[in-house]
Order: C-alpha cells, then sequence, then structure tokens
C-alpha cells in the first residue's frame, strides 16, 4: 500500500469495485496490494443479479490466479458499486443508473454476494471507497486526518473520511453524496445565462456542472453554440464529443480548456463550502476528469484555487492533490475497508 502504512489484521482481502460494465479486482495481503494495476472482468449487470453475481465469482476467480493466490486464500471480501444504495448494500427501490434491470430494485447485493461466495462481504460506495483509498495514501493506515474527496466521471462521487476511519454514510447511506450538493454557480465568470439540470432533478448541484454528465448536457452545448466553427460543432453528436473534451483540453484547446476551468471553479466552490463545514487536513481530486498528464493536473488545481472564494488565513493552506491510481482506487479502498471492518 506504499505509504499507507499497516492494518491491524493481517489477511489477505479482496477489493470488488462493481461497476455498470466492469468489474475490477485486487487483493491487499497486510500492507501489499498483490495487483500493480487494473484487473478487470465483465459485468453483465444489464443481464440481472443471478448472472452478474456469477459474473462476479468468475472474475474472482481469473484475478487470484493473476495475483498467483488461491480464493481460498482470501478471507475477507470488500465490495463497492455506484449508489443509490443503502449504508448496508440495498439498492433504491427506484433502481439504480448502472443498474437497469428491473430484479436490481431494492436488491441486496453485500448479503447476495456474501452468499455467492461464502465469504463475509463489506460494502461502500465506489465515491466512499475512492475517497477512502486517497485519504490512505495521503495519511497512512493510523492517523487522525480528516479528508475530502471529489471524484469526477460521468457522475460526481465522492467521500468524506473525519479522523482517519469514518467514511461519513448517514443515516439512509446517502451521507457524503457529494455530487447534489448545491453550489453558487452563478458566481462563475463566462457562463451567464447557463442553467445546469442535474440528472438527480436539482439545478445547479456540483454534478451538473462537474461530469462528464455535464460536459455533454450543459458546458459543450453552451460554448458550442457561442463557437459554431468549433470543429467539435461538426460532430453532429454531443455525448461523442463531450467524450474527446478531456484530451482536446489537455492537448490546449481553448474552447475545451474553458469547459473544463468552469469545471474546475466549479469545484472551487464546493470545496469552499466543505472547508468551511469540515475544516479538512486535505481535498482530493480523482476520477476520470483528470487521468492526465502531470502538466494538466498541475493546471486544473490552480484553476480549483483560484475559483475558491478568499479563505481565511488559517485555512487558505489546506492542500489540493490529485489521487493516485484513480482507475483501481474503488477496489483499493473496499479492500481496505474489508479489513477495518473485520478489525472494528
Amino acid at each position: 500500500m506504499g505509504g499507507a502504512g499497516k492494518l491491524a489484521i493481517m489477511a489477505i482481502a479482496a477489493g470488488i469495485d462493481l461497476g455498470g460494465t466492469a468489474v475490477n479486482y485486487t487483493f491487499l495481503d497486510g500492507d501489499r496490494f498483490l495487483i500493480d494495476g487494473l484487473c478487470e472482468h465483465p459485468a453483465l449487470s444489464r443481464e440481472g443479479p443471478a448472472i452478474c453475481l456469477q459474473q462476479i465469482a468468475d472474475g474472482l476467480e481469473i484475478a487470484a490466479a493473476r495475483a498467483g493466490i488461491s480464493i481460498d486464500d482470501v478471507s475477507l471480501i470488500g465490495l463497492d458499486t455506484p449508489g443509490p444504495a443503502s449504508a448496508n448494500g440495498v439498492f433504491s427501490a427506484k433502481g439504480s443508473t448502472n443498474f437497469v434491470h428491473a430484479e436490481w430494485s431494492g436488491f441486496d447485493i453485500r448479503a447476495a454476494l456474501e452468499a455467492k461466495l461464502a465469504k463475509p462481504v463489506s460494502y461502500l460506495n465506489d465515491g466512499n471507497a475512492g475517497a477512502l483509498w486517497g485519504h490512505y495514501v495521503l495519511f497512512g493506515a493510523h492517523n487522525k486526518a480528516t479528508s475530502v474527496a471529489a471524484i469526477v466521471g460521468t457522475g460526481l462521487g465522492g467521500g468524506v473520511i473525519v479522523e482517519g476511519n469514518l467514511v461519513i454514510r448517514g443515516r439512509k447511506g446517502f451521507g457524503g453524496e457529494l455530487g447534489h450538493v448545491l453550489i453558487p454557480y452563478q458566481s462563475i465568470a463566462g457562463i451567464e445565462g447557463i442553467e445546469p439540470q442535474c440528472n438527480c432533478g436539482r439545478t445547479g448541484d456540483l454534478e451538473s456542472m462537474c461530469s462528464l454528465t455535464a460536459i455533454g448536457k450543459t458546458l459543450l452545448p453552451y460554448f458550442l453554440a457561442r463557437h459554431p466553427e468549433h470543429e467539435l460543432a461538426k460532430l453532429g453528436d454531443t455525448r461523442k464529443a463531450a467524450k474527446l473534451v478531456r484530451g482536446m483540453a489537455e492537448a490546449g484547446d481553448p474552447l475545451c480548456m474553458e469547459v473544463f476551468r468552469v469545471q474546475a471553479h466549479a469545484l472551487g466552490l464546493f470545496f469552499d463550502e466543505m472547508i468551511n463545514t469540515f475544516d479538512p487536513d486535505a481535498l482530493l481530486v480523482g476520477g476520470g476528469a483528470i487521468e492526465t498528464g502531470p502538466e494538466f493536473q498541475a493546471w486544473f488545481v490552480e484553476q480549483i484555487r483560484e475559483g475558491m472564494p478568499h479563505q481565511r488565513a488559517e485555512q487558505a493552506d489546506i492542500p489540493i492533490r490529485i489521487m493516485p491510481n484513480g482507475d483501481t482506487a474503488g477496489a483499493r479502498g473496499a479492500a481496505i475497508e474489508a479489513l477495518k471492518a473485520a478489525r472494528d
């Protein structure tokens, strides 16, 4: 786990990061991850729980072989998924964006996977799992630090870690749904008249301004309407164009950089709210949006800081860090949580 230190229990824990189309696996043996990068297997979540759970089990066997261990060596399982779901892994009765099959409605995925694998399973949503991993890399396994993480992908997830070991879940598991915190987006320069709508139904929450969905649904149409000569306007497919924005921004395209400037300033407004709520030791940014080179990452962090309202002198030095190993953060955080749950 690099600088993350050692956890008290010496047991192999599997981390399983279940997305809409793929599962990512890792294994944590004490303080050492047995798989360095991505280890993916199809999720088949659209086929419903029975088929998907079998795919998870099959993929776990394959991943264990890649790690050079037997599935019998694995004592604990940590699972993370997108929500909405309860703190114990029961999907919302209204369904989930990534789990559209009718049988997922109200489904207890943690208990079902525990029965399938005959091993104890702990559960986190994917944002909290990523936040936990980033926190441990930054502060180590035994710490009393507080951090807030925003993970920018198709939507916006994240989590709040308080005094080193508490992932904020809340009464029903919806604590730490950072993407749906409202921000004063009207104060961002250069987007006058914009009306950012989130898929959750809110106007002006963080996800409506800072996500791949926000780029395709709101930001890119807004800027292309003002620059119809831009090459992305010629594609005629906003969703396809949205997937090109990150690469073009990193290459220096002015319009695409403006999209990312707006997203960074939205994060700055959000982090200002978190600073005044938690006074954290660090702020973390992760996700596909910043899976870029270090130069672009540094510029993005600078823009986040620029988008923040003036801070108190005592809080102006709170660091903003890029989350390491962002593509494997969920699985690694889930494995850490499994060991923590067993220890507790």
